[in-house]
This record gives C-alpha cells, structure tokens and sequence, in this order.
C-alpha cells in the first residue's frame, strides 16, 4: 500500500508539472527557443509590407505548421525591435544606415538585409471635380508641393502638367507620415535626386523635419486622410490606394515619360537598377533609368541578425526564404512587384549567412 501511494503521488506531481506548462514558450523574441519542432516567430516592421505579409503568415502556417506574428508599426520601429532583440525579424523599406547597423553589431552582432518584395508609393490625392482623370506630377513638382512652395492645385507648374484638365483653386492639404517609415524613405529618396532644395533643407531617412503638412502614423491613416478631406494629397503604397478607391497619379520618370505605377513599371525600375546592387542588398531603385521605369519604387527587406538571439535562426531562414521563393506566387494579387530572378540568386548567398 506504502508503495502504490508513493506511485500515485509521483504521477499526481508529473500531471500537475505537465498541465502547468501547457502553453508555456521559452525566453527569448517570440517565444520557443530553438530547437523547439514548431517555433512562433515575431516581426514587426513596415507598414508597406503589411498586406503583403499578412497574406505570407496565413499561407506559411497553412504549408509549415508556423505561426508568425507581424506588427505593422513602421520600418523604424522594426528597425529598433530588430535591433533591441524583442524580435525575431524586422521589416524595412529603407535599408539601415551605417550607424544604425554599428548599433545593430554592438548589441548582437552582424545584421543581414534580404529584400522580401517590390512596390510602388504614389502620389494620391482628393479632387472630386476631376472625376476619373489621372493627374501628371514630376519629381520637381512633387518637392515643391511637401516643401509648401506650391499650395495651390491650380498652380501654373501642376497645370503645365496637366493641360486640358481644369484644376480647382483649392488649397493642397498635405499629409505625410508622423511615424519612422520606409514608405517615406522611399519618397524623399527620389526626391532628393530630382530637387537640390530639398535634399539641402530635408534630406531623406525614415523619419525627416516635414517643412508643411499634416502627419500620420501608418499607410493606413495617410490613406484615411487623404480619403476624408478634400484638397489632399500624400504618398502611400500602391496596394492601399487601390483598397481604398483613391486617386492617384502618373509621375516623370528619369526619361522624361510619365509613367503609372504597375507591376511591370516597378519591375522596369528593378531590371534597369540590378547592376548598381551592392553586395549587402542594401540599395535604391528610385529615380531609375528607362523609358519604362517607375520612378518612385522601392525595397522591403526582412532584416535580422545573422545569430539570431533567440535560438531561431533556422526557422527565421526558413521563413524567409520562403517568402522569397513559394511566398512570390501571391506577390502580383496584391499589387506588388516579384523579386527579379538574378536578384533571388543573390538573396539566396546572403540567406546563408544566418546561422
């Protein structure tokens, strides 16, 4: 009898031990450290991507068994998440500066870049006068309007843009992002190479000293702005233009030819930029050469640390190199932009580097 209670209080121990940790995860970035068969990743990163991304989380766990998680907060909050090891990857459409990576090496070593997707920012705006024409902009133009020189939308430099087209003397509301964002990376990119104004008095970075405007965190609420007041006008992702029905224009490209932001234009604009891609991946496709490029399209890259610190660095690979090999099927529904293919061999030899 001595020995059945001693059974019975050993398997009680056992069943209260397993019970407790139904549901535990490990220390580390999101969650289970390595070695466990189906670790959770944790991303959070660029709003650019966010669509993208959520479609990425759904189909990986369908095919892998792997819950990601992803938080849309910006690429300079995925930056100093990634940075800070609170996550297992962040996202970027502006790749890290020089010192933002001595900071990243300080803290937990060497940081890879791997270009995940391409897209396009217009420019979007709200004149419901003009009904279903699509306005033409320059980069020039363009600088002028966020510098608040130009604050008219019958402005002569817009209407010698646009002739034939009977532009209201409204004032042009401008809406930029508050947050740290690649979208505005992009932006004030080409900006800085069609307008000396500007890249003396703003310059480019995630985040920038807005000369005028009204700010905005996220894509999603430039898009809602510019949606809900008449006279606006600001820069967002392709894809939430189109998800919010929102007007949105052509722009000169280097060749002097106004060009709309499609698919094939993005890939114009990353074809006539390959040979000028650095060794990091880490690169600009704004302002590209050709007749054919769109001259506002950029990057989002996956960034994370080549060891990872959570002890998931197999499965953050695996992730991602998913995401830029079966995960590009699901690229064009959405309105982004396919990796080029010699732009994938690349990816691959940086993918190895992550341990």
């Amino acid at each position: 009898m001595a020995r059945l209670r001693a059974v019975a209080i050993l398997l009680s121990v056992a069943l209260l031990a397993s019970a407790g940790c139904t549901g535990c995860t490990n220390t580390g970035p999101g969650g289970p450290k390595g070695g466990g068969e189906h670790p959770r990743l944790n991303g959070a990163g660029a709003t650019f991507i966010y669509p993208m991304m959520t479609k990425w989380m759904k189909e990986y766990e369908q095919a892998k068994g792997i819950k990601v998680d992803y938080q849309s907060i910006g690429s300079g909050g995925g930056i100093k998440q990634m940075t800070a090891k609170t996550v297992d990857f962040g996202c970027s459409d502006g790749p890290m500066n020089d010192a933002q990576l001595k900071e990243a090496h300080e803290q937990g070593g060497d940081v890879v870049h791997i270009p995940l997707v391409m897209g396009a920012v217009v420019p979007a705006y709200n004149l419901p006068s003009l009904k279903d024409k699509q306005l033409k902009f320059s980069g020039p133009v363009l600088a002028d309007i966020f510098l608040g020189n130009i604050t008219q939308w019958n402005d002569p430099a817009i209407q010698k843009l646009n002739p034939g087209v009977e532009l209201p003397g409204t004032k042009i509301v401008v809406v930029h992002r508050s947050d740290g964002s690649g979208t505005t990376y992009i932006f004030v990119d080409f900006l800085c190479k069609v307008s000396d104004e500007w890249e003396k008095k703003v310059g480019k970075a995630t985040s920038v000293n807005w000369p005028t405007g009204l700010g905005e965190k996220g894509n999603e609420n430039v898009a809602g702005q510019v949606k809900r007041s008449e006279g606006a006008l600001g820069y967002i992702e392709l894809t939430y233009a189109l998800q919010n029905d929102i007007k949105y224009g052509s722009v000169q490209n280097k060749a002097g030819v106004f060009v709309s932001p499609t698919l094939e234009a993005v890939t114009a604009a990353a074809n006539e930029s390959r040979t000028t891609i650095p060794e990091d991946l880490r690169y600009s496709i704004t302002d590209a050469p050709g007749k054919e490029s769109y001259p506002i399209a950029g990057t989002s890259w996956g960034i994370c640390y080549t060891k990872d610190p959570g002890g998931k660095g197999k499965a953050v690979h695996d992730f991602l190199y998913w995401c830029t090999h079966e995960g590009q099927q699901y690229c064009e529904a959405l309105h982004y932009s396919k990796l080029p293919k010699g732009l994938v061999e690349r990816v691959e030899k940086r993918l190895e580097l992550i341990k």
